[in-house]
């Protein structure tokens, strides 16, 4: 199915999507501060995750479309071609992400967005417990 965009309005929409300062990371950040838990931003680290929590902790802000939440759901949704092809790259490489880390011993945790929205005293509870159990 083609893009129902031109190039020119797609490569507009696509700039306006970020990498950075999403708003989940800014929800999360607030939350790993209201529970004093210390992090560091955007570590330089293998898969960039979004915060690293000493010792050891890496966390992950994902967004349910860019990494596939309910695949078997969304898959059909987006026909064949580019967006298949490239969320299911995502995931492929979300996989490798995690194994490479557990290989350097980090814990990694990852958030869906939805969950950060709704839930997100649930997952902070979750970081602190993970930081306890590191020590």
């Amino acid at each position: 199915m083609p893009d129902v965009f031109t190039k020119e309005k797609r490569s507009r929409v696509m700039a306006k999507i970020r990498s950075r300062g999403s708003k989940i990371e800014m929800k999360m950040k607030e939350a790993l501060e209201r529970y004093e838990i210390y992090y560091e931003y955007q570590p330089k680290l293998f898969g960039k995750p979004d915060f690293l929590v000493e010792p050891n902790i890496v966390i992950f802000c994902d967004s349910s479309f860019w990494h596939g939440r309910n695949w078997r759901k969304l898959k059909p949704q987006l026909h064949e071609g580019y967006w298949q092809q490239h969320i299911s790259d995502n995931r492929k490489r979300d996989v490798e992400v995690n194994r490479t880390l557990k290989g350097q011993r980090y814990t990694v945790l990852r958030f869906w967005d939805e969950d950060i929205e709704k839930n997100i005293d649930e997952c902070t509870k979750k970081i602190s417990d993970a930081v306890k159990a590191s020590r």
